[in-house]
């Protein structure tokens, strides 16, 4: 489907986009390529993360990462300049392999984790950066022994959102990351401390190190500590649009798509979620109408990952219906899935102040 032009003074001339009215196709191959930071964090670096003054721990965290990324060597030279793909390497080395970032929402974590694989010393098709769905997806696409042999050659694997969850889920990916610390490959991961946890110790990073088992030896976990920043000194989250407001600005912006937030609830189910990126395909904002609480898990599930896919596309949302931060109610922001709720608000929230000049 291709996005619509834009006439004099910046409006459509076509009817908006349809996010229900796409079914996209991706190929395996597509999944390998596109694991490196997405376009959020494609320019970030080291140095243009700045620090809280009053959080000494996110200027450490930048440190014990440089050093971290400075350690992470590389081989392609080996055998006469061919890269060694499949070959086995000692993971006894110096130090951990693996960093992990323990920090509430909004601290940079993600960031910091794209600074690192931006600043590993190896070419992009030896680097490998995703969340945790994005690399379950992967296995799934590709098989397990495949996905091994496919990320062995790497030389570093990160994985953002790392989930704590899905005891199913946790246990794969912990297999998968023990075959890879035995090839050789230096590991980085996030997670989320829930906002209510904060200041309790490290209980995010004890829940990693315990999930994945015999690997915690091969970690350091690195505190982050903080407000979310996005929403730090700003003002409160707009509140949603009349729908006939959200309908003309979709309607005036070209490439934007425009639908009836049940109706998209509905079609995410029919869309496996390792294609919510190309759902989101040629997208320049996303216009949702009577937008209401979810109150199935499973569409809540499914709206979470869409909102991560938009969030790292910088793709903004206009919406109509009820604020963003009425989504999910009390019962699921207190259930096994909460991080994933907390951090969906917090990303639309963001989108819906990226949206506010879509309204003229």
């Amino acid at each position: 489907m291709t996005s619509s032009t834009a006439a004099a003074g910046g409006s459509s001339t076509a009817a908006p986009l349809s996010l229900c009215a796409r079914e996209p196709r991706v190929p395996a191959d597509r999944l390998v390529a596109e694991m490196v930071p997405p376009p959020r964090f494609d320019s970030v670096r080291f140095d243009t993360y700045v620090p809280d003054p009053a959080q000494p721990s996110q200027a450490e965290a930048v440190e014990v990462l440089r050093a971290f990324a400075a350690g992470i060597g590389d081989d392609a030279g080996a055998a006469g300049g061919k890269r060694r793909w499949f070959a086995r390497r000692p993971a006894a080395q110096a130090g951990p392999r693996g960093v992990y970032l323990d920090g509430g929402y909004g601290v940079g974590k993600t960031h910091l984790l794209a600074s690192l694989w931006h600043a590993a010393p190896a070419p992009a098709d030896r680097k490998a950066f995703g969340t945790f769905v994005e690399l379950t997806n992967l296995v799934g696409a590709l098989g397990f022994q495949q996905t091994v042999r496919t990320l062995s050659g790497h030389r570093l694997l990160c994985i953002d959102e790392f989930e704590l969850d899905d005891p199913g889920d946790t246990v794969l990916v912990s297999t998968l990351l023990g075959r890879l610390v035995e090839a050789g490959v230096a590991l980085a991961a996030t997670s989320n401390t829930l906002p209510g946890k904060l200041g309790e110790g490290r209980f995010a990073a004890v829940d990693f190190l315990r999930e994945i088992q015999g690997l915690s030896a091969h970690f350091r976990p690195v505190r982050i500590d903080g407000d979310d920043y996005r929403h730090r000194g700003l003002p409160e989250a707009p509140r949603p649009y009349p729908a006939e407001r959200v309908t003309a600005a979709a309607g005036a912006t070209a490439g934007a798509s425009l639908d009836a937030f049940p109706d998209l609830l509905d079609h995410l189910a029919t869309v496996h979620p390792s294609r919510y990126g190309a759902l989101t395909d040629g997208l320049r904002a996303v216009c949702l109408t009577d937008v209401r609480p979810v109150s199935d898990q499973s569409k809540a599930l499914r709206l979470v990952v869409l909102a991560d896919r938009l969030y790292d596309r910088e793709i903004p949302v206009l919406a109509s219906g009820v604020p963003f931060d009425r989504l999910f109610g009390e019962e699921m922001l207190n259930g096994g899935y909460r991080k994933k709720y907390f951090r969906a608000i917090s990303r639309l929230t963001a989108l819906a102040r990226e949206a506010e000049g879509l309204i003229g």
